[in-house]
């Protein structure tokens, strides 16, 4: 899926995506592919869509485009 970070929280590595569809879905910075630790809110990503903890879905693969 395509989509944009509207939120990411350095402190807690803790982060937000609103997808084409305008879902949104929460994401750990473990999940950024190329491994950095942080990414800046209004960029760009693709990412995959994975169950997630407390019956929720959430981002993974996050790869800035």
């Amino acid at each position: 899926m395509d989509g944009t970070v509207v939120s990411f929280d350095d402190g807690a590595g803790l982060g937000e995506i609103e997808a084409e569809s305008g879902r949104r879905y929460s994401f750990h910075c473990t999940q950024i592919a190329d491994g950095t630790r942080t990414i800046a809110t209004g960029a760009a990503v693709c990412f995959v869509v994975v169950p997630g903890h407390r019956g929720t879905w959430e981002a993974a693969d996050v790869e800035q485009l």
